[in-house]
């Protein structure tokens, strides 16, 4: 609507009869919600409840101020809306979820984008909130809606949009003047960045003393907790575009000082939303950003066995440490994209200071993003490719001098910022990560060529059951245990003794046993002791058969 208002003076500006038909047409609806509003007010006639005639009513009100917005009423407009705003909040905070995000959805596309615009043409400053707006504006004598709404609620002209916590609207109060970026310092233009803003500095302290008090929570209960520093810090984003898009729809010149404002905060701003972005995602790789992989089976609460001893804790297994190293690649790359995007913000090309820091600061999240691809080859004992990509970590891994960056305090919670220490602990592990690789790599050539060398043996070796006095210092190849088909050759049989002469060897001591053979031998006709030898009886049994 405003858009199609600011080109009032050009070409397709609506005029004539078309302007007379709108105001027609919105004229008459708001006839038809006032007599809803009227028969609503009649609850025992037509059974409605508080929220239906609430309802009804803002739907009036609002159909009012957009009468009133065409005949550029500015003042009577911001009192029909400033209306229509109290109580769709009031609908937005008492009713269900459904009904509260179409209410919500209402306020942010119609209400509030027409009290910017009126308070704009009505000359108020730019700097005003709309919060700011609605309670000066909104008619508060002889209006027993608004009392109504005042009665239930005390603090409904100072609650602030719906859906954002109390936390952040209480932190809203002390709204900043000005935004710095590196060496500059401007003034907030837009009262929406500035309320966002100090959103942003509430819910940052809020979460660092959460993450201060609950050290042992585990890294997705810490990510959670990033969602409200980041809600407004996206408010703050949409609301600086949204100030430059008006301004360029009212033809403001680029070199305007209001226009240079927001564009230094445009880029102040985004570049604290990637750092809570960034932040989110170191939390989620874990401690050292990521640089160990922890056992995460460890960490887990273990109950105890029937019989009153606790379970031995199990390793946590292959395929799950590889589904974890891959969700760190993912954030890893996540946070190389919204690096690179800080590139693009204005003025930030022509800071080579600047740029060097976000490349050093890319260098090391590329290092760990190598380490965490690495050690997926690691576990998978790939150890070559692990070396390279250990190697290649370490060539990117910058390295700090200690004065260069000042830490935060440890309560601080982590965001785009990267310390010398943080860069020298990660240097020191991949430079141990790659001895320990190269090693093993040699080791595996050794064992190879060992291998290899058995192999080439093998092939011109005996088989194996000829070689059984043998042990095999690399195993026994299974491939030459016999040779098959076997090969005709000569075998070793029972060897023949032709040498007579042995028996004509005189030895010392072999006299007698020569001379007790000649004795017993055939023909003498007495044995060894002199006596007459008997003859042999012949035949079975001695009685002469088979004589």
């Amino acid at each position: 609507m405003k858009s199609t208002h600011s080109a009032d003076s050009g070409i397709k500006a609506i005029t004539g009869s078309t302007r007379q038909h709108i105001n027609s047409r919105l004229h008459k609806a708001s006839t038809y919600a006032q007599h809803l509003v009227e028969l609503l007010k009649d609850r025992a006639g037509s059974g409605s409840a508080q929220d239906d005639l609430f309802e009804a009513r803002a739907y009036f009100v609002s159909l009012r101020g957009a009468v009133e917005f065409e005949k550029r009423s500015w003042q009577r407009c911001l009192q029909e809306y400033s209306e229509s705003r109290v109580l769709y909040t009031a609908l937005a905070k008492s009713g269900n979820a459904k009904r509260s995000g179409v209410f919500r959805d209402l306020l942010s596309t119609t209400i509030d984008p027409s009290i910017r615009y009126a308070a704009y043409q009505f000359k108020l400053p730019r700097t005003t909130t709309i919060d700011s707006i609605v309670t000066r504006y909104v008619p508060r004598e002889d209006n027993e809606y608004i009392q109504e709404v005042l009665r239930a609620d005390p603090d409904a002209l100072s609650a602030g949009r719906p859906g954002q916590k109390r936390s952040s609207v209480e932190g809203a109060q002390n709204v900043p003047k000005t935004i710095r970026w590196r060496s500059r310092e401007v003034n907030l233009e837009d009262a929406s960045t500035a309320q966002a803003l100090a959103a942003v500095s509430a819910a940052e302290a809020k979460l660092s003393s959460f993450l201060s008090s609950n050290p042992d929570l585990d890294s997705k209960a810490k990510a959670a907790a990033y969602d409200d520093v980041l809600i407004p810090s996206q408010d703050a984003v949409d609301s600086t575009k949204t100030a430059l898009d008006e301004l360029s729809n009212e033809g403001v010149s680029p070199g305007d000082q209001r226009v240079q404002a927001l564009q230094i905060t445009r880029t102040a701003v985004n570049y604290a939303l990637v750092g809570w972005r960034v932040g989110r995602n170191r939390v989620l790789c874990g401690s050292r950003d990521g640089a160990t992989l922890e056992d995460e089976s460890s960490r887990k609460p273990r109950r105890p066995r029937k019989d009153g001893k606790l379970r031995k804790a199990q390793e946590e297994g292959t395929g799950r440490k590889l589904t974890r190293l891959r969700e760190r690649v993912v954030l890893y790359d996540a946070i190389l994209q919204s690096l690179d995007s800080v590139k693009g913000l204005p003025g930030v090309a022509a800071d080579q200071a600047f740029v060097q820091e976000l490349d050093t600061k890319r260098r090391y999240f590329s290092a760990l993003r190598c380490l965490a691809i690495a050690r997926s080859h690691a576990l998978l004992s790939n150890n070559k490719n692990a070396l390279a990509l250990f190697a290649r970590a370490l060539e990117q891994c910058p390295q700090l001098p200690v004065s260069a960056v000042p830490e935060d305090p440890p309560s601080t919670p982590p965001k785009l910022e990267v310390t010398p220490t943080q860069t020298s602990s990660l240097y020191a592990l991949l430079g141990s990560l790659v001895h320990r690789h190269r090693a093993l790599v040699e080791l595996h050539g050794l064992q190879e060529e060992m291998v290899k060398a058995a192999e080439a043996e093998s092939k011109t070796a005996l088989p194996m059951i000829e070689r059984l006095d043998e042990y095999p210092a690399n195993g026994a190849d299974l491939s030459n245990l016999v040779t098959y088909p076997p090969k005709i050759q000569p075998i070793p049989v029972k060897p023949l003794f032709y040498d007579f002469a042995s028996n004509y060897i005189e030895y010392p001591g072999r006299g007698r046993e020569r001379d007790d053979q000649k004795a017993d031998a055939p023909g003498s006709g007495v044995d060894g002791k002199g006596e007459p030898k008997q003859e042999a009886k012949k035949g079975w049994f001695g009685f002469g058969f088979g004589r």
